[in-house]
């Protein structure tokens, strides 16, 4: 049996503190490497953050070495280091509140496609046997008086390393820290106790928060009077769809086969996100608060756009192939599909987008009322492209076929994206056909939208995620498509000559809310004309009239173009 002479908790918390700066941080230093300069005044800087980091750790842990506290401490810190170690390490990711929100929220299928037997040897080498020899570890405690001055000691020579490297490196240092911002979200275990502070905070606040109702004076505008059929508005949320790779927005590729055949469809070349993940990018597109006013604990308690079509007399289905709607559709009728059991569709694990037009002619046929249908899309999610995609639609060869996008060659991972790129176009173009195929008894439209977009490993970046303001363009640009019928476009006052005509409009997740209310001509004071991106393209009595809602009750007397997020 394995016998470890006993040591002082003092010991303890410096090898854990070397432990967590060697085995946690590859990602960290190697970004060390190449943001600081390869010379004499380079390396003393290096030295320096390294020592104010070991200072920090020793210092936090000297804090919680007490008996029945430390031991747990470090295992819970060396088990969740080692999976953000990996991810990190893997893909490039950072950790803050956001990704931690977006594990939290992930569904199983999603965490599945995540793991693999590398990130099995994460978690065995550098948390379960680590926090093993922790726990077989005698540690000698002294009598308590003792203890506190032998840690005051410790904290007090903490301090002074603190002090003395922050004092002779203070010019170097400083400028580090205030030009890359990025350096705390890669520091680990710390950015997991700052994330995980963060999200615990946010969670707290919201179940504070009250719920409001807004838009409570939503009504169909008189005009639907004037509308002689009932009508369909689709609304697809794409994943992670970005806007470099499709074919109709400018990629050299033609991923966009079928769309590009179809007659009247508008591409938006200038298209960015709320946020890059999810969990926030759909609430916010759905919300009325716009990227820079967004709170997650605020969106949680209010309502969404949804709720406000659905107040103002619109029947709304979320229909979902995704991990759910992230609150945007809690009180709207919900169809999970993503565990459907069509054989031609889903497997045990999944279902491909198609699903989501199951049985759709059903539904258009057996049509009561006006209606908004919401299809949230499987998409492009990662980092196991190749399972979203048919093999009809596997055109663009060698693919990637594992979760460990590093280990694969940069065309093996594009080909792979670019694939399902090709299919949601399919999916698309299959939608607009169907409804092509009904608008002599249906008035329809589809507004296709990407929740955020992704990256391929542009700066050694994979997937999403990244804080908004330090994330790559790939992350932000995404798609958006739009088509409607002659009918709709009549009776609903839009051209679509003239949107094709505005497609380098700066446009953003903000005017969905927006736009949408003033497409489906619903008369709210929540609504603001500036943020529809349609306005401009409405006749000018109708334009008039939209106008004159806003008017008297918050000045908006003219519609202007909002401003790009360009992060």
């Amino acid at each position: 049996m394995l016998k470890i002479k006993a040591i002082r908790p003092e010991l303890l918390t410096l090898l854990a503190s070397g432990f967590f700066l060697l085995a946690f941080n590859q990602a960290l230093w190697q970004h060390l490497l190449q943001i600081t300069h390869a010379d004499g005044q380079g390396w003393l800087l290096r030295g320096a953050f390294v020592l104010l980091i070991l200072a920090v750790f020793n210092l936090a842990l000297t804090l919680l070495a007490f008996r029945r506290v430390l031991k747990p401490t470090l295992t819970v810190l060396l088990l969740c280091g080692a999976g953000a170690a990996y991810f990190m390490n893997q893909y490039g990711t950072l950790i803050n509140k956001e990704m931690l929100r977006n594990i939290a929220e992930t569904n199983p299928s999603e965490a599945f496609d995540l793991l693999s037997l590398k990130f099995a040897a994460y978690l065995l080498l550098l948390g379960v046997l680590p926090s093993w020899l922790v726990w077989q570890t005698p540690v000698n405690y002294r009598v308590w008086h003792r203890e506190l001055l032998s840690k005051a000691a410790v904290m007090t020579g903490c301090l002074a390393m603190l002090g003395g490297v922050a004092l002779a490196n203070y010019q170097g240092l400083s400028s580090l820290f205030r030009n890359h911002h990025e350096l705390r979200l890669m520091v680990t275990p710390s950015n997991i106790v700052g994330a995980t502070s963060g999200y615990l905070r946010e969670q707290l606040a919201s179940a504070k928060q009250p719920f409001q109702v807004i838009a409570s004076d939503a009504l169909k505008s008189p005009s639907w009077q004037a509308h002689p059929r009932k009508s369909l508005t689709v609304l697809v949320v794409g994943e992670s769809a970005r806007a470099e790779n499709f074919g109709l927005l400018g990629y050299a590729r033609n991923t966009t086969p079928e769309l590009s055949q179809e007659d009247d469809l508008i591409s938006f070349d200038n298209v960015y996100s709320c946020g890059t993940e999810t969990a926030v990018s759909v609430p916010c597109m759905f919300s009325n608060m716009g990227r820079d006013g967004y709170k997650s604990a605020i969106a949680k308690n209010q309502d969404s756009l949804l709720d406000v079509l659905q107040r103002a007399g619109l029947n709304v289905l979320w229909r979902d192939n995704q991990a759910g709607c992230k609150g945007a559709c809690d009180r709207v009728t919900l169809e999970d599909l993503s565990q459907g059991h069509d054989p031609a569709l889903c497997n045990s694990e999944e279902c491909f987008d198609e699903i989501l037009l199951s049985n759709l002619q059903a539904y258009i046929d057996n049509l009561q009322q006006d209606s908004v249908l919401v299809l949230h899309q499987m998409g492009s999610h990662g980092p196991e492209y190749f399972k979203r995609v048919p093999k009809a639609f596997e055109k663009f060869t060698p693919v990637c076929t594992s979760n460990a996008l590093n280990e694969c060659t940069r065309e093996e991972i594009v080909n792979a994206y670019d694939n399902t790129i090709l299919y949601t176009d399919h999916v698309l173009a299959t939608l607009i056909d169907l409804l092509r195929k009904n608008q002599d008894q249906l008035d329809s439209g589809m507004l296709y939208l990407s929740d955020h977009g992704e990256s391929l490993g542009e700066y050694n970046l994979f997937l999403h995620g990244a804080p908004y303001l330090m994330a790559p363009e790939q992350q932000r640009h995404v798609s958006m498509f739009a088509w409607f019928s002659k009918g709709y476009q009549r009776d609903f006052n839009v051209s679509s000559q003239c949107l094709r005509d505005e497609h380098e409009r700066p446009l953003s997740h903000d005017n969905l809310f927006h736009s949408m209310l003033g497409l489906l001509q619903v008369d709210t004071q929540a609504y603001d004309a500036r943020l529809d991106l349609f306005a401009h393209c409405r006749s000018q009595s109708t334009a008039d009239q939209v106008l004159a809602v806003t008017h008297g009750k918050n000045d908006k007397t003219r519609v202007i173009q909002p401003a790009r997020h360009s992060g």
